[in-house]
């Protein structure tokens, strides 16, 4: 990768570059009329056409290229810190968020939703007998098999969903607004894709599966509290076979679970 590439800049930078240009040329016009105008009419009969002409070419011709250049060097290093910004939010092998990148935008969905508008689901995934896929067949096909993994998570969620990779084999899916219908659909969909992930090492056939833990919640909740009702799903599917999807509904505070189940 070349590593001296200008960043490239969008429409966006370059109306703002346009405006910038053209905000600082007509403060430095306006500097320099009144100026004139002041310095002439003090000491002789004022700024004439000519005079006037000049007096507005001159911070256009000698200002203005100076402010363009400028303002393209600044939009330039804001794109190269949005883009290292957003490198230090991904995983390298997946390119998923990184853990702590991934809680962080879940907790601003958490704490910035008002608490009548609050639901979602948090779905935590493991690969199945990871450990067994390095050990025999090196960490090389381990790190190919985690990015397939990650390309179908992204590939079953929504526009609107974060996907992360929580550490080793775990990803964390965090779907913002989700029912439980939807959370369950997802989840299937990313057991049943990642089945459908086959390799072949030497001669040695093989293919994936996760499980998949989770839990949906219709209130405000701690990240903290969250993760770890999914997580409980998660071991309980581990324990009771692996390749399967469970999913747990946190109360609701105050509300009567026989209202729940009428409701359902």
């Amino acid at each position: 990768m070349n590593m001296q590439r200008k960043p490239r800049l969008n429409r966006r930078d370059w109306a703002r570059i346009a405006l910038q240009t053209l905000g600082i040329t007509m403060i430095a016009v306006s500097v320099s009329l009144l100026g004139a105008h002041l310095i002439l009419s003090t000491f002789s009969a004022g700024l004439n056409l000519t005079g006037i002409f000049a007096t507005i070419a001159l911070p256009i011709v000698l200002g203005g290229p100076t402010t363009l250049g400028f303002a393209i060097q600044n939009a330039r290093l804001r794109e190269a810190y949005r883009r290292l910004e957003a490198a230090a939010a991904r995983d390298s092998l997946t390119a998923c968020l990184n853990h702590g990148a991934f809680i962080a935008q879940a907790n601003e969905f958490l704490n910035g939703t008002p608490h009548g508008q609050i639901r979602g689901a948090l779905l935590v995934v493991d690969a199945d007998y990871f450990k067994s896929v390095n050990d025999r067949y090196g960490h090389h096909i381990g790190d190919a098999a985690l990015r397939q993994i990650a390309a179908r998570i992204q590939g079953a969620v929504r526009q609107c969903d974060l996907v992360g990779r929580l550490g080793g084999e775990e990803f964390g899916v965090f779907l913002p607004g989700a029912t439980q219908a939807i959370a369950e659909s997802i989840a299937e969909t990313i057991r049943r894709t990642v089945q459908t992930i086959e390799f072949e090492v030497e001669g040695n056939r093989f293919s994936l599966s996760v499980s998949v833990g989770g839990a949906v919640f219709e209130s405000p909740v701690d990240y903290g509290e969250l993760f770890r009702s999914a997580d409980k799903k998660l071991y309980k599917v581990k324990n009771s076979g692996r390749n399967n999807v469970a999913l747990m509904h946190l109360p609701v505070p105050g509300l009567d679970d026989s209202l729940l189940l009428k409701a359902g």
